[in-house]
């Protein structure tokens, strides 16, 4: 399966099919359900508020991988009116007319790794990384792997 994928938000069930996506994702990465949830709904308030401020953008996910831990980068960029005040924002309580205003400090809490690019009157990138420690074994496993894939590769 593929560790990519790109999803276009401009309606509310786009937010849906994103935070689906997310949770397959982290999944197939290794995540543990209650961690797939927690990805899935940092993607439900990053993409609920793009929608909200921005009316459309994108939203990509990926694996990433290192010796000790894999994980997945959610990166949300839209063309909207940017964040005026980053701090101000990830401060819980501060948002939209009506809203609970927690959708980037709760998206912070959820994440390992929240990083926010604003520009006003141009647009907000919001990239957001989830880890998880990978155990002895399953390194092993990894490396068993790759010997064996590389003695098949010198018999060719």
């Amino acid at each position: 399966m593929d560790d990519e994928e790109r999803i276009e938000i401009g309606t509310d069930a786009d937010i849906v099919e994103a935070r689906a996506t997310g949770r397959a994702l982290a999944v197939r990465l290794g995540f543990s359900r209650t961690d797939a949830t927690l990805i899935a709904t940092a993607i439900s308030e990053i993409t609920r508020n793009m929608l909200v401020h921005a009316g459309r953008g994108t939203v990509e996910l990926r694996g990433v991988y290192e010796r000790d831990r894999h994980g997945i980068v959610v990166v949300a960029s839209d063309d909207g009116p940017g964040i005026r005040d980053v701090e101000l924002a990830m401060q819980d309580g501060w948002g939209a007319p009506g809203s609970l205003g927690l959708g980037l400090p709760g998206s912070r809490r959820l994440m390992d790794e929240l990083e926010v690019e604003t520009t006003v009157g141009a647009g907000t990138t919001v990239t957001m990384t989830k880890w998880r420690s990978r155990d002895t074994p399953e390194r092993l496993r990894d490396q068993r792997g790759q010997q064996e894939h590389e003695k098949e590769r010198a018999w060719r």
